[in-house]
């Protein structure tokens, strides 16, 4: 078995590899190649925290993984990370478990390339100004995969805490980000100069105001995976032109804005326009006038993290990087 650390992923498989890898799995499912069953969800109420056990398998390429993830909200004040995760990527022809690897970096990897794809199929061409809503754990990502796919010359940063979002500047500017990063004071300020807006937050209620939407707007709302999460509001569900989704199945049991909406208001899932597998493999853009407001709403499906595994594995074997060990 392959062993990878989550700095051997970090130092060799970048947002563009991800993109790419979640686009091809985005092809494989919607040709139904996927198995992609139901995650288990099991919540710890004493610590406010969640652990998560996802299956999947691409039959056609005869690889299957599991991947196991908590997430620990209070585990900043112990000095440990919130997210921790790992995956076990199996040989689907004879059952061998190939590779081992860290899974913290994959799960905000592929969940940045998910909205990059998001933006890439609704967000304007000649969107310039990234607002981030929420500096936690997830958020870096968020903006490495809109960049990826967008020209952005501002970028504007709101944290309830705002020491974290001067912190968060910080590590954008190490990474080598040299567009300018402003640290705003209120999400409406954030609301009012940004083209498309990122929010990753664990929030159980709304972190802006729908009131607040422009047109011609897009949002990434990728924070909230627990049905009693709300990070985007009523107003917004009802206001948006256009709702993406990662994974229709899982966000009917998960995301949490849209089943209260969907309980609560005459909005429908069925008012929901595609799911990212109907749109993700090509370069269309679904965007039909820049007046537009469109959502993109995620979280997560077990076949996206088997894709980038398997791209991260391949990629691995190529470069004869990680740690061979017999179980």
């Amino acid at each position: 078995m392959l062993i990878l650390s989550e700095q051997e992923i970090k130092d060799h498989y970048f947002m563009n590899d991800a993109i790419y890898d979640v686009k091809q799995g985005l092809i494989s499912k919607k040709k139904g190649q996927i198995t992609n069953p139901h995650r288990t969800v099991i919540d710890i109420p004493a610590h406010q925290a969640s652990s998560l056990y996802m299956p999947s398998a691409d039959l056609s390429q005869e690889i299957a993984s599991v991947k196991l993830v908590s997430i620990f909200p209070e585990n900043p004040k112990q000095g440990k990370p919130t997210t921790q995760g790992a995956l076990v990527l199996t040989d689907a022809s004879n059952g061998e478990h190939i590779c081992m690897m860290s899974a913290s970096f994959l799960t905000r990897l592929r969940t940045g390339a998910l909205s990059g794809i998001g933006t890439e199929k609704l967000a304007r061409t000649d969107a310039q100004t990234l607002g981030v809503i929420g500096t936690g754990a997830m958020a870096f990502e968020q903006v490495l995969g809109v960049l990826e796919v967008r020209d952005i010359q501002e970028l504007f940063l709101f944290n309830r805490t705002i020491e974290k979002a001067y912190t968060f500047k910080e590590a954008l500017m190490t990474w080598g980000i040299t567009i300018p990063i402003k640290v705003v004071d209120s999400p409406k300020q954030v609301m009012q100069v940004s083209d498309i807006i990122a929010c990753s937050t664990r929030s159980d209620n709304p972190v802006f105001d729908g009131n607040d939407l422009r047109p011609g707007m897009h949002i990434n709302g990728v924070g909230s995976y627990l049905p009693s999460m709300r990070e985007v509001d009523l107003k917004t569900i009802q206001t948006v032109d256009k709702i993406i989704v990662d994974d229709l199945a899982s966000i009917k049991e998960e995301a949490g804005e849209l089943i209260y909406a969907n309980q609560e208001s005459d909005w429908q899932f069925s008012h929901i326009h595609a799911e990212l597998s109907d749109v993700g493999g090509g370069d269309r853009l679904l965007r039909e006038t820049d007046q537009e407001i469109t959502f993109f709403k995620s979280v997560g499906a077990a076949y996206f993290d088997l894709v980038v595994a398997k791209g991260i594995y391949v990629k691995a074997k190529s470069l004869g990087i990680g740690q061979k060990i017999e179980l």
